[in-house]
Formats: structure tokens, C-alpha cells, sequence
């Protein structure tokens, strides 16, 4: 049997070919991008490591739990308009001098609203556990230092430029990386000591972005346009703030109920779940471009099961090869992290879930649904406080709660996949 040109397969090999063709720029980028997430993935275990088993646990709980505070406020930094100018990055990248113009009028616009929340945030769950000026140098650090790096690794990623992005976020990464390990043999080893190396090693980190990976572009300020772009950017912001509420959560609330030592076990088992997360975040970001430039590419129904089982299936083996790493050697990653070591298994489908529930709300974001994403990011909150409440107030054992974890996050998972496909059917807002 002959097929085109009358060699036998040459049609097919040819069409396979071509596919390939066509792709080979797109699994550059992908590989290029992921060799950021493995540097960061590698530096922020050493970070991890070094810190974890530096601070006693529950200096470490409460450091983990201002950290998740302080990710949720920096969202409240320039009411959210890194969501502009990353669109302007992607779609329109001659006006990113123009939107950065525009985060800097609204961060600076935005600080007595910052500042406001972050003191709410002290006196609602930190007052009494940690003194303010300590708290205050950790929020200024996430929010006024760090925000501003991961908006120029977004920028680059916008643009296309991954090896950039990719190389400032292996960078960045490995400053606090090195800071941590400086710490651990500083004359002050304590949580008000690294405070203070933790503010220096953001600062230098925003130094860098800044001073060598920003995009040269002369800044421009354009009122008119911000303004218009502004309730889209508040729409952002509030969906990011509850976003990060949903995710971080947990902590807050286990130190709010269980106490700063429980809070810091809790903590090391969910910072081993979130170092699954780094490889799958950069496949999402390039699904999410995509998707701004062709919103309907999901529209097959086959195609979204298989990315959300790939998903899954990628995020839960890594957790697993960790956990059975840590069976065999508990003491593996540190004396503080051997007596969380034994909860990690337990959790075992919680990374998958969990890394679905972000996946569902970048979709809606590539698609411009900004509003239906605060909405139902605000439902998905509600539904997780209410069960980790019960889980908190009726598990008993740590080893109970941690594996009824699972449940929740499926419960979770379910709603937002039901919210998230719904508002799919709707037509995608342009930018």
C-alpha cells in the first residue's frame, strides 16, 4: 500500500513532521521556563531546610502564617494593576512603559489601604503571638519588595522571554536561599532576627529585577488609561486577595485555633505540598497566554480531562516520591521537618486538588472573567473555612485531620470545577 508521493507511510510521517514543526518553538519556551521552576524548585528546598530547622517550630509556624498574610496584603499593592500591565506584556507589549507608569501611580496609591489591612491583620491574629515591628518587617518585605520582583518575572514571561524570567526566578529564589543559610549561623537565630535578614535578602531580589531584568521602556503616565483599566484591576485584586485567602487559609486558622507549635507542624507539611506546585504553575502560565490569544481553545471537552488528570497525576506523584523519601529517612530534610515527616503521606491527593482549584481560576482569568473569578474564588473561601472549622474543632489527632484534609480538598475541587466550567460557557471579554 502507497501513500503520498508513493512511499509507503511518507504521508504520515510527513504530517507528523509538521506537527512537530510547528511546536518546536512553543516546547522551547515550556523547556526554557521549566528549567526556572527546577532552579526554584531546588533553591527553595535548601531555603526551606535551612530555615525550618533554624527556627524552633513554632517560630517557624509563625513565620509561615505572616508569610501567607503577607502574600494575600501585596495583592492590595496597586489595587491590583500587575494584572494590566502582564495583559499588556502579552497582547500589546509597545504600551508596557505606559502600564508601568501605572503600577507605580497605584502602588504609591494604594499604600494607606496596605497599611491599613496589614494592622487589621496584626490585631485580628497575630497580636499577642508576635511583636508588631516584627510582623510590620515581614509585610513590607512580601508586599512592597517581593510583589514587585515576581511583576518583573511576570512582565518577561508576558513578553516571551522565559530564559529572563526563568533566570530571575532561580535567582531571586537563591538569595533567600543564601540569606537563610547565613541566618542559621548569625548570633540571633530567633524570628525577630530573620525578619530583618529576610527584609534585606527581598531588597536585594527587587535590586536586581529592577536594575537588570525590567525592560527597558521609557515610563510614561496615562490617567485616562488606567482608569479605565482600573475596576477590571480591583476586580483582580479581590480575586487574588480571596484566592490567597482559600490557599493560606489553613495556616491562619490552625494557628488561630490549634496554637504557633501545631501551626508550625501544619505549615511544614503544606510547604512540602507547595514545592509540588512550582513545576506545575509554569505549565499553567503558558496555557494561561495561550488562552488570552485564543480564549476558546478549551471549548473540546476531552482536552480539559487531560489536562486536569495531568494535573493531578504529575502533582501527586511528586508528593509521593517525597513522602516515601521521608519514610525511609525521616531525618532527611532536618530534625524539625522528621516530626512532620510522618504526616506527609497522609496527604497524599491534597497537592492535585489543590493545584486544581489554581488551575480553575487562572482559566478565568486568561479569559477575562476577572469578576466571575472574585466571585467565585469569595465562594470557594467561604466553603474551606467552614470545613477546615469543623475539621480543627472535631479531628482530634493531627494524623486525623491531616488525612480528612483530603476530603475537603476534594469538596473543594468539585465546587470549583463546577463554578469554574459554568462561567466558561459565557462568552470571554477581550482585552
Amino acid at each position: 500500500m502507497t501513500w503520498a508521493g508513493g512511499v509507503p507511510g511518507s504521508g504520515s510521517m510527513q504530517r507528523i513532521i509538521r506537527f512537530l514543526a510547528a511546536r518546536t518553538g512553543l516546547l522551547r519556551d515550556y523547556a526554557t521556563a521549566v528549567s526556572g521552576s527546577v532552579g526554584r524548585l531546588v533553591f527553595s528546598l535548601v531555603y526551606f531546610v535551612a530555615l525550618a530547622n533554624t527556627l524552633s517550630i513554632a517560630e517557624f509556624g509563625l513565620f509561615a502564617t505572616a508569610s501567607a498574610a503577607g502574600v494575600m496584603l501585596s495583592r492590595i499593592l496597586a489595587f491590583g494593576f500587575v494584572s494590566a500591565l502582564y495583559r499588556a506584556a502579552t497582547v500589546k507589549p509597545l504600551l508596557i512603559g505606559v502600564f508601568t507608569g501605572g503600577f507605580l501611580v497605584m502602588s504609591a496609591l494604594s499604600l494607606p489601604v496596605l497599611a491599613a489591612a496589614s494592622y487589621a491583620v496584626w490585631l485580628v491574629l497575630f497580636a499577642g503571638k508576635m511583636a508588631p515591628g516584627v510582623f510590620a518587617l515581614l509585610i513590607v518585605a512580601e508586599t512592597l519588595f517581593w510583589r514587585p520582583v515576581e511583576a518583573v518575572i511576570i512582565v518577561n514571561n508576558g513578553m516571551g522571554r522565559f530564559g529572563r524570567a526563568a533566570f530571575l526566578a532561580i535567582l531571586t529564589t537563591a538569595i533567600r536561599a543564601m540569606a537563610a543559610m547565613a541566618f542559621a549561623f548569625s548570633a540571633s537565630p530567633d524570628l525577630a532576627g530573620w525578619a530583618a535578614w529576610y527584609l534585606a535578602a527581598n531588597a536585594l531580589s527587587l535590586t536586581v529585577a529592577v536594575g537588570f531584568f525590567h525592560p527597558r521602556r521609557r515610563i510614561r503616565f496615562r490617567m485616562r488609561l488606567y482608569l479605565r483599566r482600573l475596576a477590571d484591576s480591583v476586580y483582580v485584586a479581590g480575586a487574588e486577595m480571596i484566592f490567597y485567602l482559600q490557599m493560606e487559609m489553613d495556616k491562619l486558622l490552625v494557628l488561630a485555633i490549634g496554637g504557633p507549635h501545631l501551626a508550625g507542624i501544619y505549615a511544614i507539611v503544606m510547604r512540602l505540598i507547595d514545592l509540588t506546585a512550582i513545576p506545575i504553575r509554569t505549565f499553567t502560565m503558558m496555557l494561561v497566554q495561550r488562552m488570552m490569544r485564543a480564549p476558546e481553545m478549551l471549548s473540546r471537552r476531552m482536552l480539559r480531562i487531560g489536562l486536569e488528570a495531568g494535573v493531578f497525576v504529575v502533582s501527586t506523584a511528586g508528593l509521593l516520591a517525597l513522602a516515601l523519601a521521608l519514610r525511609i529517612e525521616p531525618r532527611l530534610l532536618g530534625s524539625n521537618v522528621a516530626e512532620a515527616a510522618p504526616l506527609v503521606l497522609l496527604a497524599l491527593f491534597v497537592p492535585g486538588l489543590r493545584n486544581l482549584v489554581e488551575y480553575h481560576a487562572e482559566l478565568l482569568f486568561a479569559r477575562g472573567q476577572t469578576l466571575l473569578r472574585a466571585l467565585n474564588l469569595a465562594l470557594l473561601a467561604g466553603l474551606k473555612a467552614l470545613l477546615l472549622v469543623v475539621l480543627l474543632l472535631n479531628a482530634g489527632a493531627t494524623e486525623t485531620m491531616v488525612m480528612a484534609l483530603n476530603a475537603a480538598f476534594a469538596l473543594l475541587y468539585l465546587a470549583s470545577a463546577g463554578l469554574t466550567y459554568s462561567a466558561m460557557k459565557m462568552r470571554p471579554r477581550p482585552f
